[in-house]
């Protein structure tokens, strides 16, 4: 198997959702550079606003390399205001 795809697999194997509150009102094009930065982290798989409730975003996380805190300081490096809802 390809070491791409065993990578893949690894980390969906791993994989952890949860959900985050931003309290700010952002834009698209913010919205657009949050899930960018936050998908070239490290430890994070994927990022997704929610299309209905632009304060929620949805973040997959390798629970190997992040916990759900880590993630949360993610956001607060970006100077988001932001809050853990829970696990998917």
């Amino acid at each position: 198997m390809d070491n791409a795809v065993q990578q893949m697999v690894i980390e969906e194997k791993n994989a952890v959702e949860v959900v985050v509150y931003i309290k700010e009102d952002l834009g698209d094009e913010q919205r657009d550079l949050v899930v960018s930065a936050l998908e070239k982290t490290d430890g994070i798989i994927g990022a997704e606003f929610c299309q209905l409730r632009n304060h929620l975003l949805l973040a997959k996380y390798d629970r190997d390399i992040f916990s759900s805190q880590d993630v949360l300081k993610s956001f607060n490096s970006l100077k988001l205001d932001a809050r853990l809802i829970g696990p998917i």
